[in-house]
């Protein structure tokens, strides 16, 4: 017997050849599992709309930016920059979670309850029944070339609360803030920035939008959430000496929101 008529042989074959297949079509082997649909539906009920709700104001709701659940569920992260600086409090103005699906979304009263400001975090708490939390990864840290997909709402909610997945690739790690090649070139967030020890940012295949800032970056296959998506705090930073933002986007690492978390706990205490 030849040893291309061995059916281990012809099995093995057909797998290496549909494997090559996927890679000659530009495809990631993460397309050609089901995995990433499984996850998305998993997750999709702890992604959320931050936002203002004023009810003389017409609209009411103001969207400002994504954010997920954590914790027991009562608890939301989102990008520090993304929430408003004042509340209009003589005309009833608040901060508001959104959650819901489509069209029927329901607005829940939330408070800012711990923020780091040198990692653009915030940490809110809402009001009502505990929902979906997402699991916090830490145990790998990231690796340039992994698969990563994020959830969230690019173009806020204007076409109703429908949230909007993309996948990619971690591109590079690299410091948030980089010297430039002269003092001149160095703006007063970028020197503010410099004063702290730089830590890394993750630096993105995929596009995200204003409206993604502070979606949840997480595995495709576990849905373990490995950063948070960062459209203006981190841009800064890296690309200040640039007359024009590059379009890349950029993460804060996971550790940063455990680190917050256990602050916020032990204040709580």
């Amino acid at each position: 017997m030849r040893l291309c008529d061995a059916p281990f042989f012809r099995r093995h074959l057909a797998g290496m050849l549909a494997v090559s297949s996927l890679f000659m079509a530009g495809l990631p082997l993460t397309v050609w599992s089901a995995s990433l649909a499984d996850t998305v539906e998993k997750i999709k009920p702890s992604i959320v709309a931050i936002g203002t709700v004023q009810p003389a104001r017409r609209p009411p709701a103001k969207f400002q930016a994504t954010g997920f659940v954590v914790g027991r569920g009562r608890h939301i992260i989102t990008n520090a920059h993304a929430l408003p600086d004042f509340l209009d409090s003589q005309n009833k103005e608040a901060l508001a979670v959104f959650i819901g699906q489509g069209t029927k979304v329901e607005s829940r009263p939330a408070k800012k309850i711990a923020t780091d400001a040198e990692h653009d975090l915030a940490l809110l708490e809402i009001e009502g029944a505990p929902l979906p939390a997402m699991r916090l990864g830490e145990t790998r840290r990231p690796r340039e070339g992994q698969a990563i997909a994020f959830t969230g709402f690019p173009i806020g909610v204007v076409l109703g609360l429908f949230p909007v997945t993309h996948q990619g690739i971690i591109s590079a790690i690299s410091p948030v803030a980089i010297p430039a090649p002269s003092a001149g070139n160095l703006d007063a967030i970028t020197i503010r920035r410099l004063k702290n020890e730089p830590y890394d940012v993750l630096q993105l295949d995929a596009t995200a939008y204003p409206g993604n800032s502070g979606s949840p970056l997480y595995e495709p296959d576990t849905g373990q959430v490995i950063g948070v998506i960062n459209k203006v705090f981190v841009q800064e930073s890296k690309e200040s000496i640039l007359e024009k933002p590059s379009g890349i986007t950029y993460a804060i690492p996971v550790h940063y929101v455990n680190m917050l978390l256990k602050r916020a706990k032990q204040s709580a205490n």
